[in-house]
């Protein structure tokens, strides 16, 4: 398969994605590229090859919840720079 100017125009449409010409010469070039880089790798005879479940064999090791010691509300709060009655006053980042 050859990426043609056609077909970029076709999937820049369904993206709803506007390219200019330089742009899209360097995504058919690119694009290109991946194809030729994957007939390659179909070239590869993976017949004995088992397919992959997982990437690694690492499995996770979770704990048991148990109830313990938790810092009260106000234990919480005593250093905080600024509070305001229950609550933690930061500065503000969103308009």
């Amino acid at each position: 398969m050859i990426i043609d100017s056609a077909t970029i125009q076709k999937i820049a449409h369904l993206a709803r994605l506007e390219f200019s010409q330089q742009e899209e010469k360097e995504l058919i070039e690119s694009m290109n590229q991946i194809l030729t880089w994957m007939d390659k790798l179909n070239e590869l005879n993976t017949s004995a090859t088992e397919p992959l479940i997982h990437i690694s064999a690492e499995l996770n090791v979770l704990r048991d919840d148990k109830l313990g010691q938790h810092l009260s509300h106000e234990r919480a709060l005593l250093n905080a720079p600024k509070r305001d009655s229950d609550y933690f006053r930061v500065p503000k980042v969103i308009e």
